[in-house]
């Protein structure tokens, strides 16, 4: 039998794409069809994460703004220099 005449063998678009070759949890390399990233729908990578701004809430509270981050730091690196002085003091 001829390869045309076998569905199975016929080259289609979706069979002739990239592959994604990411390792699944069997070990095997993955064999969907790849996006313009090079891997496919399931294994595409760490999501750019949620959008920053007031449109996702981030100001409701304040407490993951930036002035507050950096403020929360500055508190922590004095409490530990006020630790590392009461230590060298006793």
């Amino acid at each position: 039998m001829k390869s045309e005449d076998n569905p199975m063998r016929r080259e289609y678009a979706m069979r002739l794409s990239p592959r994604c070759g990411a390792r699944t949890r069997s070990g095997t390399p993955c064999c969907g069809p790849a996006m313009s990233n090079g891997r496919c729908r399931m294994h595409g990578g760490r999501s750019p994460g949620a959008p920053k701004g007031e449109a996702n809430g981030v100001y409701r509270h304040g407490r993951y703004t930036n002035e507050a981050v950096a403020q929360r730091r500055e508190l922590t690196a004095w409490v530990r220099a006020m630790r590392r002085v009461a230590r060298d003091i006793v």
